[in-house]
C-alpha cells in the first residue's frame, strides 16, 4: 500500500475498494493510459508517482512494439505502438520535428528496459518516454550525418557519413567515437553482444559486393566484418537472444542465423516465415528471445527463438523460430514501416 507522509487521513483511491485492491487496478491500467490517469485526481497522481508504485509497475511492464510508419497517400510519418498481448494499437503523440521529415534521415534507437525511444534527426535528438507518453528534446550531436542507430548497453550508438557518435542518456551528452572504416551506400545496423554490426547489404543493381564493419563499444574500435557475414546479409537483420538473424525480403528464402565461429549463415528450424500475410518492405527488431517484424500494412510477425542444442551464442546450433502473426486493422493498409523498436511499457 502507498502511504503519503504528512497526511493524517488516507483518501480512498477508488471509493468502495480497499486501497490495496485499488492500487492493483491502477497498476494494470494499460499503456499509454497510465500517464493520463494522473490527471484524475491529486490522490491518483500521488499514488502513481510514488516510488513504490513505479517499482511495482516496472515488474508488471511487458514489451510493446513501436513502429515509425510512413503513409503512402499523405506522406506523413507517425509512431504507432502495438501491445502484442492484446493486439491493440495506440497512436503516439506527434514528434516535435516536422511530420514530413525524410525517413532516411532519421536514426532511431531504443533502450527497452528504460522505456525510452530516441530519434536523431540531423543536429537534433528527440527522446520519448513510455512512462509519460511524451516527447522531449535531448542533447544534440551537432551537425553530423547520422542515418542509423542502435541501443547498446545503456547507450545509443549512431553511425553515418558523419562518423560515429555515442550518446549517454544519463549525462545527456554525445561523444565522438572512432571513425568508421569507410563510407557506405546505405547503412544496415544491428547490435548484439556489445557489438554494433554495420553493413550496406546487397542493394540493387547488385554490381558491388557489400562492405561492412563491426564496432566494439567498450573498446571504441572498428574492425572489418567477416566475409561470410557481409556477403550473406541479404535481407533485414535482427538481433535476438545474443544472435543475429536474417530475414530475406525477396524470394522465399528461409530465415537464417549467423554462426560467428564459422563466419557463415545457417537456416533455422521451425515453421516458415509467414510470407503470405507479410508483404515487403519489412522492418525488424528483437528483444530477449523474440523477433518482431512489421511489414506494409503493419501486420506484425513475432518469432519465438528456441535453442535446442549448440555450443553457444556464436554457434548456429539447432535454432528454432516459431511464428505468430498479429494482423493490423484495415485502416493501416497504406502504412509502411520505417523503423521498429521495442520498449517495456
Amino acid at each position: 500500500m502507498v502511504y503519503f507522509e504528512g497526511e493524517k487521513e488516507h483518501k480512498d483511491l477508488i471509493p468502495g475498494l480497499p486501497n490495496e485492491i485499488a492500487e492493483l487496478c491502477l497498476l494494470h491500467v494499460p499503456y499509454p493510459y497510465q500517464a493520463l490517469s494522473r490527471s484524475v485526481s491529486s490522490t491518483w497522481n500521488r499514488a502513481i508517482t510514488h516510488p513504490s508504485f513505479i517499482f511495482s509497475k516496472k515488474t508488471l511492464s511487458h514489451p510493446n512494439l513501436f513502429v515509425l510508419a510512413f503513409h503512402s497517400q499523405t506522406g506523413k510519418l507517425q509512431w504507432q505502438a502495438l501491445d502484442p498481448s492484446s493486439a491493440r494499437w495506440f497512436l503516439l503523440p506527434q514528434m516535435p520535428s516536422p511530420g514530413d521529415a525524410c525517413p532516411q534521415r532519421l536514426a532511431c534507437a531504443a533502450l527497452p528496459r528504460q522505456g525510452k525511444l530516441f530519434v536523431v534527426n540531423g543536429a537534433e535528438t528527440l527522446a520519448y518516454r513510455a512512462a509519460t507518453n511524451q516527447w522531449s528534446a535531448a542533447g544534440g550531436p551537432g551537425r553530423r550525418g547520422f542515418v542509423a542507430a542502435e541501443g547498446v548497453e545503456g547507450r545509443i550508438v549512431a553511425v553515418g557519413r558523419g562518423g560515429t557518435g555515442v550518446y549517454d542518456p544519463e549525462s545527456d551528452t554525445w561523444r565522438e567515437g572512432s571513425g568508421l572504416g569507410g563510407e557506405l551506400e546505405r547503412y544496415e545496423v544491428v547490435a548484439a553482444g556489445g557489438r554494433v554490426y554495420v553493413t550496406e547489404g546487397w542493394w540493387w543493381p547488385f554490381m558491388f559486393r557489400p562492405r561492412g564493419w563491426v564496432y566494439e563499444v567498450e573498446r571504441d574500435t572498428w574492425r572489418e566484418m567477416g566475409i561470410g557475414m557481409r556477403e550473406g546479409w541479404s535481407g533485414v537483420g535482427v538481433a535476438a537472444g545474443g544472435r543475429v538473424f536474417m530475414i530475406a525480403e525477396y524470394g522465399d528464402s528461409p530465415v537464417k542465423v549467423y554462426d560467428e565461429e564459422r563466419d557463415t549463415w545457417r537456416v533455422v528450424g521451425g515453421g516458415r516465415f509467414p510470407r503470405e500475410v507479410m508483404k515487403r518492405p519489412f522492418c525488424g527488431t528483437g528483444l530477449d528471445d523474440r523477433i518482431y517484424v512489421a511489414c506494409r500494412g503493419l501486420n506484425v510477425a513475432i518469432g519465438s527463438v528456441e535453442v535446442v542444442s549448440g555450443k553457444g551464442k556464436g554457434c548456429g546450433g539447432d535454432v528454432i523460430v516459431t511464428w505468430q502473426v498479429v494482423e493490423a486493422p484495415r485502416a493501416f493498409r497504406e502504412f509502411s514501416p520505417c523503423s521498429c523498436q521495442v520498449l517495456y511499457a
